[in-house]
């Protein structure tokens, strides 16, 4: 057989890897059973459902009907302002708060779009630190800082 869509055949590669990884995890906790399930019950079986998706998409990518493709080549400049953007986000959670983090966020990761515009940006940003505090600090009462330190106190 031969490999028709290296985009398929990569996704698939990735959800198998994922998944064994995610079930191989998952039995370090305390699986239980069916009825009374343990920690590591659903990571576990939710991981075997991921691989056997990537085995079907791996087994599609080399099918006669599929359309022949090949992967594009990574646009490191936009990968650096996504994950760039991520971990800026993960320093500054804690001095700034929520609110301003997930604003930071969103304007350097839409630094990566080659359709960036500061009025999308901006649209985009308020809309989810709406979203954000809604979910998160109003729907599930999580633990953290919302608006920074030096304004708090």
């Amino acid at each position: 057989m031969r490999i028709r869509s290296q985009k398929d055949f990569a996704s698939g590669l990735m959800f198998i890897l994922v998944g064994i990884g995610f079930s191989w995890v998952a039995r370090t906790y305390s699986m239980g059973t069916a009825a009374k399930m343990g920690p590591g019950y659903f990571p576990f079986w939710l991981g075997i459902v991921l691989a056997l998706l990537g085995v079907l998409v791996l087994w599609g990518s080399m099918s006669l009907k599929s359309e022949e493709d090949h992967l594009a080549k990574w646009d490191i400049k936009t990968l650096l302002w996504i994950l760039g953007a991520v971990v800026l986000f993960g320093l500054l959670l804690k001095p700034l708060g929520m609110v301003l983090s997930v604003f930071v966020l969103v304007m350097v990761s839409s630094m990566a779009s080659h359709e960036f515009s500061w009025k999308g940006a901006l649209a985009a940003a308020v809309i989810l630190v709406v979203i954000s505090m809604g979910a998160f600090v109003y729907g599930i009462n999580l633990q953290m800082p919302v608006w920074p330190a030096f304004i708090t106190g």
